[in-house]
């Protein structure tokens, strides 16, 4: 890390130099400031990862101390963390939702994994006084159909373009309100649309 800081040290030095000597330059003024934000980034990041400080009682409520809601339950406190560093936006990743086969056992599975660490976020939010300027923002890629692809025990299903739903909590959106509808069977949206364009731009506001 000190090499790197060494070399940075006689890097930027140049880059200003050249960039006194040229034109106005904003993909290199950009650049500049990437090289010290990657090296803040490396230095800071490791304290971070280290759960060692969190109380027994923090890590039992997330579930980070037993499966299947450990590598999840770490990634939620992760992403705590980073919101009390100041990290404008976080992403918290579980994969396996496909269920395009043996969905009923493929699902349990997949809500055990998630349902105790978000909750868990939630309240830690709640209580450090955080979730009012936290928003939390949970979905998958799509959405999905609600009748069977396959049949029996091999039973799943597909993806769905035309009806996607995700759920917002704190940061100032109102708690228990839903908006839009789709028709009887879950397949389209047809009352109330949001584009996803609109509900980025909502989450990024």
């Amino acid at each position: 890390m000190a090499q790197q800081r060494t070399q940075l040290e006689l890097v930027q030095p140049l880059n200003r130099d050249f960039q006194g000597r040229t034109a106005p330059n904003p993909e290199m003024e950009g650049l500049m400031q990437s090289f010290e934000l990657a090296f803040r980034m490396q230095t800071e990041a490791p304290r971070f990862f280290d759960l060692s400080d969190e109380p027994q009682s923090v890590l039992q409520m997330y579930g980070a101390d037993k499966e299947p809601t450990a590598e999840y339950a770490r990634q939620c406190i992760l992403a705590r963390r980073f919101a009390e560093a100041g990290v404008r936006f976080i992403q918290v990743n579980n994969s396996g939702w496909d269920h395009h086969g043996s969905i009923d056992k493929g699902l349990p599975k997949s809500c055990a994994q998630v349902d105790q660490p978000i909750a868990a976020l939630l309240s830690d939010l709640k209580m450090r006084g955080m979730l009012q300027d936290t928003l939390v923002l949970f979905g998958g890629e799509f959405g999905r159909t609600a009748t069977a692809e396959g049949e029996g025990e091999k039973a799943g299903r597909d993806h769905n373009a035309d009806a996607f739903t995700v759920w917002l909590a704190g940061g100032g959106v109102r708690g228990g309100y839903a908006h839009g509808m789709t028709d009887d069977y879950g397949a389209k949206a047809v009352h109330d649309r949001v584009h996803v364009h609109d509900l980025h731009a909502t989450s990024c506001t």
